[in-house]
Formats: structure tokens, C-alpha cells, sequence
């Protein structure tokens, strides 16, 4: 085969890839074999980072450790508690807003759930809580003092980690929400108070069976690419 013809196979095989990734949000209870889940992390490893400096700190919580998650949290969030180490700063205005309120709009027609329906758009929410039923859910962590440029390069790890679960048939939904209670992440996790939680990711077996796993966003590439000469 010619160095071409390799290289235009590996175009193939990546353009797949990431056009197979997608948030998924209904997971299969069964859990992925441990040799499985060390190598796609050990690919993820291989994501840049400024200086190489590797600043990501990643706990995965599988058995009786994510039950105990999926019990707390969403008592937690009823009783309107909340612990984020990196708390929402800004706001979606404009086409970004647009983006944001569609995205929604799409989620939910997959569903089934009318916009005036707040007791189901509420449960739905509820279920990020619950992992979407995944059997594993990795925590990202950023250690202190690091900061925004730091937490950049965890940002790449995270999708290099969704391209590597892709690329080896599983399903991934990175989530902010699980940011939300970062002290009982710790405690449950018994991660060090000097690291602090970014967000989640939901991984597993997809449940294709899942309505809500029928929902396909847009990109706008022409908008947010730009070409100069």
C-alpha cells in the first residue's frame, strides 16, 4: 500500500470516528471490561498539554463507588445544594444563546417532551445525575494552583479520551452538571481537596434504544472558521 493510500485510509478512519461521537444519554448497565477501559485511557493519555506538563487528574468511578454518587447527588441538587469548584461566570447571549435553545429544542422533541412539560424537562435533567445509567463515569480534576490555560489542556484530554471511547464502539457524554458538588465527588472518590473538579464524563455501552440518543446537533463551520490570507 502507498504511503497516499495509508494516509487517506487514516483520514477515513478518523473523519468516522468523530462523526460516530456524540453525547449520548441512555447507557447500557453492563460494564466494560477493565482491559477495554485501560486502553482507551492510556490513548487519552497521549493528548497535548502545554510544556507537557499532563496537569488532568482523572478518577473513574465504576461498582458501589457510583452508586453512592448516583444516590447523593441527586439528593443534593433537590435540596438545592450546591459545591463547584469552578462556578458558571458569564452568559449565553446571541447566536449563542440561539445554539443553546435549539439544542435543547432538539433534545427534547427526541424525548417526546412538550416545551410547557417542566415536570418532565425537570426529570430529564435529573438524569445527568444519574449518569444516564452508565456503568462508568470519569471525573476530571484539575490539581492547584493551575488555572484557565491549565484547564485548556484538560479540555483536550477529555476529547481525545470521547475519540478513543468512539473509536472502540462506546458511548461518552461529557457533562458540567457533574461539577455541580464537587465535595461529595472528593469524599466518595477520596480525591485530594487540592484537586478541583471540572466536570464528568458518562461512558459505557449506548442504549440505542434510548429516544433520547436519536438527537443530532448541528455545526456551524462556515460561522466560526475563519480563513486569513
Amino acid at each position: 500500500m502507498t504511503e497516499a493510500a495509508t494516509q487517506s485510509d487514516c483520514a477515513h478512519a478518523l473523519a468516522e470516528v468523530i462523526h460516530r461521537r456524540r453525547a449520548v444519554r441512555g447507557f447500557l448497565p453492563r460494564p466494560v471490561p477493565r482491559q477495554t477501559l485501560e486502553e482507551v485511557f492510556a490513548l487519552a493519555a497521549r493528548a497535548p498539554s502545554n510544556c507537557n506538563t499532563q496537569p488532568w487528574q482523572v478518577h473513574v468511578a465504576s461498582g458501589q463507588a457510583l452508586e453512592r454518587l448516583r444516590r447523593r447527588l441527586p439528593e443534593a441538587l433537590a435540596k438545592g445544594e450546591f459545591d463547584m469548584d469552578f462556578p458558571y461566570e458569564g452568559s449565553y447571549e446571541g447566536i449563542y444563546r440561539q445554539r443553546q435553545v435549539d439544542a435543547a429544542a432538539r433534545l427534547y422533541e427526541a424525548m417526546g417532551i412538550a416545551r410547557e412539560d417542566k415536570a418532565a424537562r425537570g426529570a430529564a435533567f435529573l438524569r445527568n445525575f444519574e449518569f444516564f445509567g452508565a456503568p462508568h463515569v470519569a471525573f476530571l480534576f484539575l490539581p492547584e494552583p493551575f488555572g484557565l490555560r491549565e484547564a485548556t489542556d484538560v479540555g483536550m484530554y477529555a476529547q481525545t479520551l470521547m475519540l478513543a471511547l468512539a473509536a472502540h464502539g462506546l458511548g461518552s457524554c461529557p457533562q458540567t452538571a457533574l461539577g455541580f458538588h464537587a465535595g461529595i465527588v472528593r469524599e466518595e472518590l477520596g480525591v485530594p481537596a487540592e484537586q478541583r473538579l471540572l466536570f464528568g464524563i458518562s461512558l459505557g455501552f449506548v442504549d440505542e434504544a434510548e429516544p433520547a440518543n436519536r438527537c443530532r446537533m448541528d455545526r456551524d463551520v462556515a460561522a466560526v472558521t475563519h480563513f486569513v490570507e
